[in-house]
């Protein structure tokens, strides 16, 4: 099973330390969140997998750290400052302001207040979504030249940053750069818990690549994704693809994949149980002309007269200079973990009858490894043995020491924060020098020799 829907896993998150309300002995800042102990364990693990399963795993991939605020030029040759923005309308009844693109129509075509039901609505108008903040010390808010944005997005750090990385790296076609970084979208209507924030972070690849090849590798890249996505411990019947039509496509699209995610397992209609996890695009070579100092329009116009670069590729083998395509897989690091819970979370009846919750977490993701238990928290020698255990396998793995609490309690904490391993030290640990080892999954328990412990736990981990 998986979680039957968000809020089981927003208790989950609070009470166990993985998510909490931002801002919240203030009364909180909406959509806004705080990653604890467990939450920013979890989260950096899935930036890790993605790392070494994106760039060390392969040849043909480099990384990079871009800086969140940027050029303002940047944004406008982009586009973001013309059309990065939603449809905004107000409800005239009860005041709410929403996405229409999120709106349901009634039988007529009539947009409806997700808020009243009402369909006494204004007209739409764009709102751009991006943050605007100014530079420095003794500039005007008002003052144009002091405006600049948050990024709404890492990727166009990647795309100004693509001669510097071409020429420092050497690399020849098809090559891509790899960011993990935060972005900002100043969203109309957030929500869902980690689902839809202002703030996130996003894990990108921009791959370049020849004109001819795209197709094929756009291919490669979905198929390579939903392998990795699965190697989460995402089940495949919660995951499901979606092309994107010709009148949803963004304006530098060819061809949009989006891979959805079963968010919201209690909704009745089974299309709307699914939204987006990530997205897959043909960006064609819109980015790295719009970027350049030499593309013209049909006047013969430069373009961009702001930039200083050509970022066109020279190929070698044909002599011929061109703009790459570019694909793009972006995947949300908030997005991801919140369907990696989901999918984890199951739940176990006791002999007693009691329901017990186990996050079946993929034992790489688990931001604890192994949990050691003293089984007597008043024998100085069985605590000093536990202590000692815990510190040397620590070097290779996550791992706590807990005496908080009676034996069954501690089992149960450590299955619902989704920990693979108990290490319990008892008695008979003192004569034998060795321990009880309790799986998450199954409940079994086996006896194994301290010096062989962490060889045991490494293998079973890997």
């Amino acid at each position: 099973m998986s979680a039957p829907n968000i809020e089981t896993i927003v208790s989950l998150s609070k009470r166990r330390g993985f998510v909490f309300p931002a801002s919240d002995i203030y009364g909180g800042l909406g959509s806004s969140w705080d990653y604890g102990p467990l939450g920013v364990e979890l989260a950096n693990n899935i930036k890790r997998s993605w790392w070494n399963w994106a760039v060390y795993e392969r040849d043909d991939i480099e990384g990079l750290d871009s800086s969140i605020i940027l050029n303002r030029s940047v944004w406008k040759y982009s586009g973001h400052e013309t059309t990065f923005s939603d449809p905004l309308v107000d409800c005239r009844d009860c005041k709410a302001r929403l996405r229409q693109d999120k709106l349901d129509t009634d039988d007529a075509g009539k947009f409806i207040c997700s808020n009243c039901g009402s369909t006494n609505l204004t007209a739409p108008r764009p709102f751009n979504l991006m943050f605007r903040t100014t530079i420095g010390a003794v500039s005007a808010d008002d003052d144009p030249a002091a405006l600049a944005y948050l990024r709404p997005e890492t990727a166009q750090g990647i795309f100004i940053n693509f001669k510097n990385v071409l020429d420092t790296s050497r690399r020849k076609l098809p090559f891509g750069i790899a960011q993990i970084g935060k972005a900002f979208r100043n969203e109309v209507t957030p929500g869902n818990f980690i689902f839809r924030t202002r703030e996130f972070e996003q894990m990108e690849i921009e791959y370049f690549v020849r004109p001819d090849e795209v197709q094929r590798l756009h291919q490669e890249w979905l198929d390579a994704y939903l392998e990795w996505i699965k190697s989460l411990g995402i089940s495949a019947e919660n995951i499901k693809l979606y092309e994107q039509s010709a009148d949803e496509l963004a304006h530098y699209s060819e061809r949009t994949v989006d891979i959805l995610y079963r968010y919201f397992p209690e909704r009745e209609q089974e299309e709307k149980q699914w939204d987006e996890l990530m997205g897959i695009a043909n960006r064609t070579d819109y980015d790295l002309r719009v970027h350049s100092k030499k593309p013209e329009d049909a006047e013969g116009k430069r373009i961009n007269p702001d930039s200083t670069e050509d970022l066109s590729y020279f190929d070698p083998q044909t002599n011929e200079r061109f703009y790459p395509y570019i694909i793009e897989p972006s995947i949300g690091v908030n997005r991801t973990l919140l369907a990696v819970m989901m999918d984890a979370y199951t739940e176990r009846t006791t002999d007693k009858g009691e329901t017990r919750v186990i996050l079946k977490l993929a034992p790489d993701l688990a931001p604890i490894k192994a949990a050691v238990l003293p089984l007597a928290k008043n024998k100085p020698e069985i605590v000093e043995m536990a202590r000692r255990i815990k510190k040397n396998l620590q070097p290779s793995m996550r791992a706590v020491y807990d005496d908080t609490g009676g034996i069954g309690k501690l089992y149960a904490r450590q299955d619902e924060i989704g920990t693979p391993f108990c290490i319990t030290v008892d008695h008979e640990s003192l004569e034998d020098n060795a321990v009880t080892v309790r799986h998450r999954d199954t409940w079994e328990q086996e006896r194994i020799s301290v010096d062989s412990l962490r060889g045991y736990l490494a293998d079973r981990l890997a």
